[in-house]
């Protein structure tokens, strides 16, 4: 799935080189159920950026499926975003003047489908996630978990085989925090890939394999790994 060599991210800030991330070796296996873990500034959203092709790394190379994300061109590295990974952001982005089925056609319109065929999609994958009697309504009518659960539904439009999320669950009471990692479950158990950034320990808790960053170094939690495997 994933495999990640030499790789480094450095901004520059005042005049001064700080390294966001540095990353000798890294593997992310298909159906895998990563949490991404450290305190703030360490460089987890970086990590989870360059995962996602949206930041590319000052050296090294990463590979999804074999292919060489950042050796694409910007055109293709976006299409390989759009038919194999999700996002989910702890701020929604959902389209304020969209209703939730509208919210969710807006990928599958990029992808080209037919107009009945997005909307059949979205009402299924809304009803999906629990909001069968929402689907008319827009973000400013819906709660926080609500419009949480419209943008995993986004998420799940294209049929992604990874989905990228950051702080999923920052900005959502106990219940619906349940629900969104109840869901995680569910698209893991689908064969999806999961890797997460989160400073929520329960979330944390739900996956399969924890890599701590700190000053941009990745370590993996091989207690918890040995923990899952028992």
């Amino acid at each position: 799935m994933f495999r990640l060599e030499n790789v480094s991210k450095v901004y520059s800030r005042r005049g001064n080189e700080v390294v966001a991330l540095r990353v000798p070796s890294l593997e992310i296996r298909r159906g895998d159920y990563v949490a991404i873990v450290g305190p703030s500034g360490s460089g987890k959203t970086t990590l989870l950026s360059v995962l996602g092709g949206m930041l590319s790394p000052n050296t090294g190379e990463v590979w999804l499926d074999d292919v060489s994300v950042y050796e694409l061109s910007v055109a293709r590295r976006a299409e390989l975003r759009r038919d194999k990974l999700g996002f989910v952001f702890q701020t929604f982005n959902l389209v304020p003047y969209l209703s939730a089925t509208e919210n969710v056609q807006v990928p599958l319109c990029l992808a080209g489908r037919a107009k009945d065929e997005q909307q059949e999609r979205a009402v299924s994958l809304l009803t999906q996630v629990g909001l069968g009697d929402r689907l008319e309504h827009k973000p400013h009518e819906l709660s926080t978990g609500q419009q949480q659960r419209v943008a995993l539904a986004r998420t799940l439009a294209n049929s992604p085989s990874v989905i990228l999320a950051d702080e999923p669950t920052g900005n959502l009471d106990p219940e619906s925090r349940r629900a969104v990692l109840r869901f995680f479950d569910e698209f893991q158990g689908n064969g999806c890939t999961i890797v997460m950034v989160t400073h929520d320990n329960v979330a944390a808790d739900c996956a399969e394999k924890r890599l701590h960053l700190c000053n941009g170094a990745v370590t993996e939690d091989h207690e918890l790994a040995v923990a899952r495997a028992a």
